[in-house]
């Protein structure tokens, strides 16, 4: 078991922590960038995993990369990624601000292979995260324990771990093997066999169970797909320029400083602009792929509008899902041998944050301006939480489009805030893997609830 201490970790390689890395780098290159260290679980840089579909595209312009609103010369940015890879003129010939998801996930482990002061360690899987305090209660920094056994000591604490994936009650009591939410399809979908004729039903009625409907048509050629969804149809975003300013970064301090009623007013007007709707080009797809299928009269693709879910059970070598009508309320079963859950992300705070929070005993997990963790009393350490804020800070809080920006705001809250110098022993640990002099002993870890 080993214990190290670095000035600032951050957990978690996905957009906001890289973001971040690349603004330690071009604006804390003396000391701060070079005693910083993030942490990934998995191992290696890839966004989105589960969904990187051959012709997925990003819904974001290339611009709002992890550098270009905040420094546009920067060596990190998009463009000169596709220089960098000998891509640049053929992307400009494609005459789209949008680029492959597959590309941008490329993007994101070129940047994070390009660092060259901030530490990345893939993994490293992180089990819980404890408050450090001295004789007189303050709060001095942060104990994170990973899967290993290890441990990493930091004063400057950054989660960058998104939230955490929703499976809806009525599935919970599934085999794990009759259950796949979008974040794993690409892995759980290449473990199947491809001539069986499994009957598919798809859970939802957004962009992710849009893709999945399209690509398990040709992922398990023989499968007969459903999707069932509670709306009344398929929605494509609402994406009017004027909605979208509500996505650059200055408007995130009108929405901070809004009253209550003025947020929740302004995320159910944005609701429909980044959540329950497809990208036109996919409402397309699937309505041409849904006629046509009509037209010859196959009938291998179904869709099944304005029921809920209520029920889902095994029974024998099948799932049985049972449906309810919103309209008339009555019920129906639907057979199958495989769901695919479009099902999105829990609202709550994700369950490593939970349990920072109750050793700190928050009752609330809430944030300052500059995304920094509220907490009681005196503290010279300090905890930052990226892509959970959306209640505070506005719709585009999780989104590509505040990467850039919000990781230059909280650099510059740490470089305003940093004592001069860094606490005694720290780096120091980082090379010899011993802790730091005067280092506390590591306890034996807590356990955080999974719920």
């Amino acid at each position: 078991m080993k214990h190290r201490d670095v000035e600032l970790l951050a957990i978690g390689a996905g957009p906001a922590n890289l973001a971040l890395a690349v603004a330690l780098e071009e604006l804390a290159p003396d000391g701060l960038a070079d005693d910083s260290l993030v942490i990934e679980q998995a191992d290696t840089v890839a966004w989105q995993p589960g969904m990187l579909l051959p012709e997925a595209q990003s819904q974001v312009s290339f611009l709002k990369d992890l550098v270009t609103l905040r420094n546009p010369c920067s060596r990190f940015s998009f463009v000169n990624y596709l220089h960098s890879v000998g891509r640049l003129s053929q992307f400009i010939n494609m005459g789209s601000l949008w680029p492959y998801r597959i590309e941008i996930s490329d993007y994101f482990k070129w940047v994070a292979d390009s660092l060259t002061r901030v530490r990345l360690e893939y993994a490293r899987r992180c089990t819980a995260v404890e408050p450090l305090r001295d004789a007189d209660g303050t709060l001095t920094g942060w104990l994170t324990r990973l899967a290993d056994g290890s441990t990493i000591r930091s004063r400057y604490l950054v989660m960058g771990i998104g939230r955490d994936a929703h499976i809806p009650e009525e599935f919970a009591s599934l085999p794990a093997r009759r259950v796949v939410h979008s974040t794993r399809y690409i892995q759980r979908i290449a473990e199947l066999p491809k001539a069986v004729p499994y009957r598919v039903v798809v859970i939802g009625g957004a962009q992710s169970a849009a893709e999945m409907f399209d690509a398990v048509q040709s992922d398990l050629p023989g499968c007969q797909p459903t999707m069932v969804m509670r709306s009344i149809g398929l929605k494509t975003y609402e994406n009017s320029k004027f909605t979208n300013e509500l996505y650059f970064p200055t408007a995130v301090d009108g929405f901070f400083g809004a009253r209550p009623e003025a947020r929740e007013q302004i995320l159910q007007e944005m609701h429909i602009t980044n959540y329950s709707g497809l990208n036109p080009a996919t409402l397309e797809k699937l309505y041409s792929a849904l006629y046509l299928d009509r037209l010859t009269g196959k009938g291998r693709l179904r869709v099944v509008t304005m029921h809920d879910v209520t029920s889902a059970r095994e029974d024998s070598d099948e799932v049985v899902l049972e449906l309810t009508d919103r309209r008339t309320g009555e019920v129906e079963e639907l057979r199958c041998d495989l769901v695919l859950l479009g099902s999105g992300f829990v609202r709550a705070m994700p369950s490593l944050v939970r349990g920072l929070a109750n050793a700190l005993g928050l009752e609330d997990v809430t944030v300052n301006r500059t995304y920094q963790l509220d907490v009681p009393g005196a503290a010279t350490a300090r905890c930052y939480l990226q892509g959970v804020n959306e209640a505070t800070h506005g719709i585009a809080d999780s989104l590509l489009s505040m990467q850039a920006v919000r990781a230059w705001e909280i650099t510059n809250d740490i470089l305003a805030g940093r004592a001069d110098g860094r606490p005694e022993g720290l780096g120091e640990a980082l090379a010899t893997g011993e802790p730091a002099e005067g280092a506390p002993v590591p306890a034996a870890p807590v356990p955080v609830s999974a719920n």
